[in-house]
């Protein structure tokens, strides 16, 4: 990458981990301070926990579309200033209904998506997938770093101040966008990197693509209700307040962290991504069972946790790989879309119905129906394909040779392991997925050496 080129991705990068961090840190000690808001129940405990990822759902396709006639920053600047919003209304809240509306105005501001195509905008298309990649790595490590830091910032401040510090962290996100991010010279959409509204439908009911999305809403619907309960079982039976649950998380973090990276490395070495795949959500099933069985007992629930994070975090890792990997190349951008929201609307269902269960079932409640979900997904899981290992690869055609895209085509389809031959008239771009062992196919060297300049 140029200087330029790295400097848009680390500040992008750094955008949005800040804005992860604003939303996640709260999430370990949230439900134990929400309890305390004038008219609170379990269900609108829930409903607060989760409803940032319905309006996240919701606004997150709308402002990429908006973007491209905008333009990419004021769209990003106006989602942040929304999420400074909610965030300032959710520290001064005193009712549960004012936190709801903070919180909702936090994820209406999903400017996620855009970032992305402010990425693709600033990046050439031969280094776009490693800058996506290195911005998901990013967003996985905030992660990490916020469900640690939000019980360990308890020590020194109320928990009402971490909306304070989520709000700071936004405005830190606005003075990058506009002192260190690049302006594009040009902004238009991109079919690697947005959705295409038309190629929704389809995209949704393929029937390896709706897998991936149903694992990604059941993911975080199972996180979400966890965490409903989880801090406030840490309370009851273990007498950690909320600045005390860092004691435990951090210990946790640290071993799951590890040991999903090392999970991780094995599964991409031995090439078996299924087996580590459906490995991930059985340490979410035993997590899940010992939770529901052993809530009370705090040895017990740590373990649980490091299985549930280690699962959490291998599966948050393999899900957005393995769309990239099965999405068709000409709409991976609206495959990524779709896979977003259902992420997000995960969020919500699992806050909400987390809420309700609670209120009626106490903890078992919640558990139980984590274990039925997750039982669901191992079923899903089972059923599917197992990845293929392929590389993708973006030709520019020179306008000469457009003409003979057909006879171009055959050939390149001839090759052995050559999996999808695309071309895009209008961009005059061609998209080729394959195995790795068709690069190095006499027919293929020849063909790029005689037809293109390479991407």
């Amino acid at each position: 990458m140029t200087p330029i080129e790295k400097r848009a991705i680390v500040s992008l990068s750094s955008i949005m981990s800040l804005r992860m961090i604003g939303l996640f840190m709260v999430l370990p000690v949230f439900t134990l301070y929400a309890s305390q808001l004038e008219g609170a129940t379990p269900f609108l405990i829930g409903l607060a926990v989760g409803i940032y990822g319905l309006f996240q759902a919701i606004f997150q396709i709308p402002f990429g579309s908006l973007s491209d006639r905008l333009g990419r920053k004021p769209i990003i600047c106006f989602g942040l200033l929304l999420f400074c919003l909610g965030s300032l209304i959710a520290a001064c809240s005193h009712t549960i209904a004012f936190m709801l509306l903070g919180r909702a105005l936090q994820g209406a501001g999903a400017v996620g998506g855009t970032l992305l195509a402010l990425a693709a905008d600033l990046t050439p298309e031969e280094e776009r997938t490693k800058a996506m990649a290195i911005m998901g790595m990013t967003i996985g490590f905030a992660f990490s770093i916020a469900m640690l830091i939000g019980p360990l910032l308890t020590t020194w401040m109320p928990v009402n101040g971490l909306f304070l510090v989520a709000m700071s962290a936004g405005l830190l996100a606005i003075f990058l966008l506009w002192k260190a991010v690049p302006t594009p010279t040009t902004t238009i959409w991109r079919r690697d990197a947005e959705p295409e509204l038309h190629s929704i439908f389809t995209l949704l009911i393929k029937p390896e693509l709706a897998k991936l999305y149903s694992g990604i809403f059941i993911l975080h619907a199972l996180f979400t209700a966890s965490f409903v309960v989880i801090p406030i079982g840490l309370y009851k039976f273990a007498g950690l307040t909320a600045n005390k649950q860092w004691t435990i998380y951090l210990p946790i973090l640290l071993g799951a962290f590890l040991l999903s990276l090392i999970c991780i490395g094995m599964a991409e070495k031995s090439r078996q991504l299924k087996r580590f795949f459906i490995l991930g959500i059985l340490l979410l099933l035993i997590a899940e069972c010992l939770l529901w069985q052993f809530d009370q007992q705090i040895f017990i629930t740590g373990i649980a946790l490091c299985l549930f994070f280690t699962g959490f975090s291998l599966l948050e890792a393999f899900l957005p790989s393995l769309i990239s990997r099965t999405a068709p190349v000409t709409h991976k951008g609206s495959a990524l879309g779709i896979f977003s929201c259902a992420q997000f609307f995960g969020i919500f269902v699992g806050g909400a119905a987390g809420g309700w269960l609670y209120g009626k079932f106490s903890f078992a409640g919640v558990y139980f129906f984590c274990i039925m979900l997750t039982l669901l997904w191992l079923i899903i899981a089972l059923l599917m394909q197992a990845p293929r290992y392929l590389t993708i690869q973006l030709w520019r055609i020179s306008p000469s040779l457009t003409h003979h895209w057909e006879n171009i085509a055959t050939k390149l389809r001839a090759i052995p392991g050559m999996v999808e031959v695309t071309f895009i008239a209008e961009e005059s771009i061609a998209y080729l997925k394959m195995e790795r062992d068709a690069l190095k196919h006499p027919d293929f060297i020849s063909l790029k050496e005689q037809t293109v300049g390479y991407i």
